[in-house]
């Protein structure tokens, strides 16, 4: 099999063949959680994590990242199985992931590292578990982490549980471990969609363990049109993300590139971030973090330049209805910077396209607001009918025709 990188074009003819006469492959994001905090020390243990891919393919490759750690980490084995539901795993359907061949892997402090290639058929919208063993661990340093992961991590006491079928439920987390991408291969043309945002794209509201995020909707609905099921969703949300500063991880300017732009096979980008550098305005204590709509503009206009100059488009979708949330995170003066930012994103043509979230999910009664029935209960985040609402008023022309 030839296995041929998708980069940010991905521009491969449908049917192209390779040199040895085999039919060329394209690289897709098929799911992702970027690494924004550091977890809990993992010290002879095995962590199983339940992952929906957005795209099928003939093959898959794993992004482990120790991106926030302070020495290097050595990981492995790692398995790949099919999920059976909570822990449990399909018999028969076990994989052992490699490193140039060999099954452990040491990661270099700050970096990450990519799997070799598996051959192994996925379906789109497959439930996969993949098993992490970290061996014992003699400088007791915490795991690159993704807090907010919507999904239960099963953790074992202490062994190598790797290939257990029935995984031991002997600890259990709510994060991330390690684990930031699946990269999955079929064939070209077959293109990435990177949903760069913050809670609010992380699913954070919506029920665990059950894809109910608007970009899991969203994946669901490309795979229903035979026309659009070659795009991948990948799901670059990090809660209490900003755009212009760091905080729960680094900015969406600082992070960019590393989650959306250098993403494999990636189209097109929708934004949503901005609501949490409003908010934190009410109530910084730095002068910096006190940021009006035009900074926050100007910060949208940097990430647009960006990618249009990796020829990626990039559309805007509008901040979403806080108002109820409490002082000082929802204000007058912070609604006002939403409303002019909205306004911008709505008119101003800077983006490729516009994705009207805020129009979607608002109360008509009290457009400040989220209507009750997309309402999480903390007035900031929806609910998983919210999240299905949202990804429903996207577009899907906006990722038709010639691509």
């Amino acid at each position: 099999m030839k296995w041929v990188f998708a980069g940010a074009i991905g521009a491969l003819a449908s049917g192209a063949m390779a040199a040895d006469g085999s039919a060329q492959r394209a690289w897709v994001d098929g799911w992702s959680a970027p690494p924004d905090t550091v977890g809990p020390v993992l010290d002879a243990q095995t962590v199983r994590q339940v992952v929906r891919t957005s795209i099928g393919g003939s093959g898959l490759r794993v992004r482990f990242s120790n991106l926030l750690g302070s020495v290097p980490v050595t990981l492995g084995p790692v398995h790949v199985a099919l999920s059976a539901g909570a822990a449990d795993t399909v018999p028969g359907s076990d994989h052992v992931l490699l490193f140039d061949g060999k099954p452990t892997v040491t990661i270099a402090k700050g970096e990450s590292v990519l799997s070799d290639p598996l051959k192994m058929t996925v379906k789109p919208l497959q439930q996969l578990a993949v098993s992490i063993y970290a061996p014992a661990d003699t400088h007791y340093h915490p795991a690159t982490a993704h807090s907010a992961g919507m999904a239960t991590a099963y953790i074992t006491e202490h062994g190598d549980a790797t290939g257990a079928v029935h995984f031991p439920r002997e600890e259990i987390s709510g994060s991330r471990f390690y684990l930031t991408d699946v990269e999955v291969a079929g064939a070209a043309p077959r293109h990435t969609l990177v949903a760069l945002g913050d809670s609010i794209t992380d699913g954070v509201g919506s029920k665990q363990d059950a894809n109910q995020r608007w970009p899991d909707y969203l994946a669901a609905r490309l795979q229903a049109d035979p026309q659009l099921s070659s795009i991948a969703v990948a799901d670059a949300g990090i809660g209490g993300n900003r755009v212009l500063h760091d905080g729960y991880g680094p900015s969406a300017l600082a992070r960019f590139d590393r989650d959306a732009l250098d993403q494999p096979g990636v189209r097109w980008v929708i934004l949503l971030e901005g609501i949490n550098d409003i908010g934190g305005s009410g109530y910084a204590w730095d002068a910096k973090d006190k940021i009006d709509a035009q900074q926050l503009i100007d910060g949208m206009k940097q990430l647009i330049a960006r990618a249009h100059a990796r020829h990626v488009k990039i559309y805007g979708a509008t901040l979403t209805p806080y108002g109820g949330n409490g002082w000082p995170y929802h204000s007058a003066a912070g609604e006002k910077t939403r409303e002019q930012v909205n306004a911008w994103i709505r008119h101003s043509g800077a983006f490729d396209g516009v994705v009207d979230f805020d129009k979607a999910i608002r109360d008509p009664a009290a457009p400040r607001k989220m209507l009750p029935a997309y309402d999480s209960g903390d007035h900031l985040h929806p609910s998983s009918a919210g999240y299905r609402v949202m990804a429903a008023a996207v577009d899907l022309k906006l990722f038709a025709g010639k691509r």
